[in-house]
């Protein structure tokens, strides 16, 4: 594993209107590894991946990719947010969506070349979602839609991948979908942080944790973190998990 490609938050701080939402979080995201972001809701999930990637104003610390500040790197960086931050009535088919992952490779205003047209279709085939291609995006199913949207990730060819709830509100089938995808990143050698609420068998398919509670209680590998202290501390008591000991 090459240490000096990891991402490192030193110190990450954020105030929303007086209020901490983040305190001195620390924590190095390595590459080949898919690492979930865990913790209560109100922990600051959401907001770690944002202040990470400049979408959110931080108050203290800096966040380093190959020991420069990861938001002057952005092009290296997918990210996707939440579904319910997206707007599902905007008059795009499938396919555009997945070539919108192409604009910062092409350039703003310029066609998209046979390149770029024939890396998008692979990414809506690597999803199952080529036959939909010329959908309107509205008209998807929600495991659908979120199928798109990683397709758009993959499209942009990135070195880093943030997913924000990828598996909210999703089927079985599109879940299994996206960890094969998620798993296949990772050992491809790229940081693949994911953002998840599920403390159930889901959470077995992480290699990293960071657990989160307004301040990071714990991270390292799955196992190391999901011990009942560092649960207990983060929810506030007694909370049900699945420590994937016998997967």
């Amino acid at each position: 594993m090459n240490s000096s490609a990891a991402i490192t938050v030193s110190h990450l701080g954020v105030n929303y209107r007086n209020v901490q939402a983040l305190e001195d979080v620390n924590f190095i995201a390595h590459p080949g590894k898919l690492t979930g972001i865990i913790g209560p809701n109100g922990a600051g999930k959401s907001t770690l991946v944002k202040a990470m990637l400049g979408l959110t104003p931080v108050n203290s610390g800096i966040v380093l990719y190959k020991g420069k500040p990861l938001i002057e790197q952005l092009s290296q960086v997918a990210y996707v947010p939440q579904r319910s931050q997206i707007d599902w009535t905007y008059p795009a088919t499938v396919s555009d969506v997945v070539l919108m992952g192409r604009v910062r490779k092409a350039g703003w205003f310029r066609r998209f070349s046979n390149v770029s047209r024939q890396v998008a279709a692979a990414a809506l085939e690597r999803v199952g979602m080529s036959e939909y291609k010329n959908r309107s995006i509205g008209q998807l199913s929600g495991g659908q839609q979120q199928r798109v949207f990683i397709a758009r990730a993959l499209a942009e060819e990135a070195e880093i991948f943030c997913f924000d709830e990828p598996l909210a509100g999703i089927d079985k089938k599109t879940e299994a979908v996206i960890f094969d995808i998620f798993h296949e990143l990772a050992d491809a050698g790229k940081i693949v942080l994911v953002v998840n609420h599920d403390l159930g068998e889901a959470i077995t398919h992480f290699d990293d944790l960071i657990l989160l509670n307004t301040e990071l209680i714990a991270s390292g590998s799955r196992a190391s973190v999901l011990q009942p202290e560092n649960m207990s501390r983060a929810y506030r008591g007694q909370v049900v998990f699945f420590n994937g000991e016998a997967a």
